[in-house]
């Protein structure tokens, strides 16, 4: 993977999971913990949107279906704290 290619993948991440975090009111996760959360939402909003047959391409559509994800991901970690 080229350098650029893993700036945009972990910039992506990051965004979404602010806006992850953002959506979900869970407050701050820093920019390590967003990262994590937009890679780990990245995964399971592709596997999601797989399933769905739903096919998002380009940057938008990355950041959209990591979003989704770790939405998800939020929710469940949600659930699983109380």
């Amino acid at each position: 993977m080229e350098l650029k290619a893993i700036l945009i993948f972990l910039l992506i991440g990051a965004l979404a999971g602010w806006l992850a975090g953002k959506i979900m009111r869970s407050g701050g996760f820093g920019l390590l913990g967003n990262i994590i959360l937009g890679v780990a939402g990245a995964l399971v909003g592709g596997f999601l949107f797989n399933l769905l047959g739903i096919s998002a391409s380009g940057l938008l559509g990355s950041i959209i279906t990591a979003t989704v994800g770790a939405v998800v991901v939020l929710f469940f970690v949600g659930l699983i704290r109380r």
